[in-house]
């Protein structure tokens, strides 16, 4: 293996000094034209790479951004991680991760600890917003001065939060099914200690209420956001609320286990019971019948947070200031068979 070329022998041979090198390499304009071009033939004759760690030491940049996540093993977190990462290495930057043991994690004051003494240049709070799990990081987050964005973190004023509206997903689900003339709609919930349940079934009670359709407690079921989960929920809204004509279901994959049950007791999807989802999962449109869904692009919601967080960085190097702000992505509803009410034949 031969000797590894340094930005001396760059220097060397392109007959300036090193800081010049340096200087060209980091498209500074202090440099006179011929002599910047002698100095990128040289880099390119000599295939020199420069070390990452020296460059972002030498611009106090490390190009690097820590992400807090949890969870994995859920789709929602996974997509979201997949956006961040895309998006990151499309604009140059790298990523350190770490991982909560759980989402009720309280001692998180190390792992940012951790990430500052690693000097990222910025930070990505992607855990789910669950009890009062966010409590402890209000305060740190105060403490620390290291730009910070978050994902669904409510409606705090004093952070930059990326997140989904989900309150208008599920007012959305619930309108459309509204829309086709069905009445007694029933819901199950993911767990309501997680901040995208509650909003998720605040719309759907919400577009109910405006129809002047009560609530009635046993419309409703929770799960685990599991397709077991939403198997035993629709079993038992079918034996609480026998009169149930359709259903709005928080995620796809508790939809997929309320679809098995209906199979099961011979329930036609959507002549017996309407179904609507949340998520749409790619799977989702192979269900049968094809569950119609509320898509939220949790690759787009990673990626935005990336691009605030950098602008924020970008500012703070100019010593500007990005004021905190609340970013909302809108869903849409993704409309196939398992919501459609068909019309009855004349007689």
């Amino acid at each position: 293996m031969g000797k590894k070329v340094t930005i001396k022998d760059v220097a060397a041979a392109a007959g300036v000094s090193h800081q010049t090198v340096s200087r060209v390499m980091n498209d500074r304009p202090d440099v006179a034209k011929e002599t910047r071009r002698r100095v990128r033939k040289v880099i390119a004759d000599l295939d020199y790479q420069p070390s990452d760690i020296a460059r972002s030491l030498s611009r106090q940049h490390s190009y690097t951004l820590g992400v807090v996540t949890a969870g994995l093993k859920y789709i929602g977190p996974s997509r979201t991680l997949n956006g961040i990462t895309e998006k990151a290495e499309e604009l140059g930057y790298g990523l350190l991760l770490k991982e909560l043991p759980s989402f009720n994690t309280n001692d998180i004051k190390p792992i940012l600890n951790f990430l500052n003494s690693r000097q990222v240049d910025g930070i990505i709070w992607a855990v789910a917003e669950i009890g009062e799990n966010h409590e402890h990081l209000q305060q740190l987050h105060k403490d620390i001065s290291t730009p910070m964005v978050f994902l669904t973190m409510g409606t705090r004023k004093d952070m930059l939060i990326v997140a989904v509206d989900n309150y208008l997903g599920g007012w959305m689900a619930a309108e459309h099914l509204l829309e086709q003339g069905f009445r007694k709609i029933g819901h199950i919930s993911g767990p309501l200690d997680w901040w995208e349940s509650r909003q998720r079934k605040s719309g759907w009670h919400d577009a109910l209420s405006e129809a002047g359709i009560p609530e009635e407690e046993h419309h409703c079921e929770t799960g685990d956001w599991s397709s077991a989960s939403g198997y035993a929920a629709m079993a038992q809204i079918l034996k609480n609320f026998p009169q149930v004509d359709a259903v709005f279901i928080a995620n796809d994959q508790m939809a997929l286990g309320a679809l098995q049950l209906t199979w099961q007791k011979n329930i036609n999807v959507p002549e017996d019971i309407a179904v609507v989802g949340f998520d749409n999962l790619p799977e989702s449109q192979y269900f049968w019948p094809p569950l119609t869904t509320v898509r939220q692009n949790l690759r787009h919601l990673g990626g935005r947070a990336v691009s605030e967080l950098i602008r924020i960085i970008e500012a703070n190097r100019n010593d500007n200031e990005v004021p905190p702000q609340v970013i909302t992505l809108r869903p849409d509803l993704v409309i196939r068979e398992s919501s459609i009410k068909k019309l009855q034949p004349d007689l």
